[in-house]
């Protein structure tokens, strides 16, 4: 079943641009390329908040998801709603892997292992530069006094 949010290159590549994205999104979400590990800048944040989809801001995974694989890829091991990302046979580069896209607008993010932690056994390896985050706002009322 197609995306159903589909656009030119042009058109992702404007948007992409307003929003402020690295060049590499653009290859990353629309070409399946993959960022080099530790360069991304979601890696080694540990904030609160949601990741989400870079093109279309599709809630992906929860940041009390994330944990350290060691791959140089920010590791989910659960999306925040399974029915938001697809996966697909990815028999690229010699290797047999199973790709995720968004679904909402298939963009590729990266792919998914079965080496990862509890309860899911699973390791969402995630491009960065597939990536916005939308760190957590405190709930008014909850602030700590100074």
């Amino acid at each position: 079943m197609p995306p159903s949010i589909q656009k030119t290159d042009a058109q992702w590549r404007e948007l992409l641009a307003t929003k402020g994205a690295e060049p590499v999104a653009f290859e990353v979400t629309r070409h399946a390329a993959t960022e080099r590990p530790f360069t991304g800048r979601y890696e080694t944040q540990w904030a609160s908040g949601v990741y989400r989809c870079i093109c279309c801001e599709a809630k992906l995974f929860e940041s009390d998801t994330k944990f350290d694989a060691g791959c140089g890829w920010p590791s989910f091991h659960t999306p925040a709603d399974p029915a938001a990302i697809t996966e697909h046979r990815d028999t690229t580069l010699g290797m047999v892997r199973i790709e995720t896209v968004c679904t909402q607008c298939g963009a590729h993010l990266g792919h998914v292992f079965n080496d990862g932690p509890a309860p899911t056994g699973l390791r969402y390896c995630m491009n960065s530069a597939s990536l916005q985050f939308e760190a957590e706002t405190a709930t008014p009322g909850t602030e700590t006094q100074k």
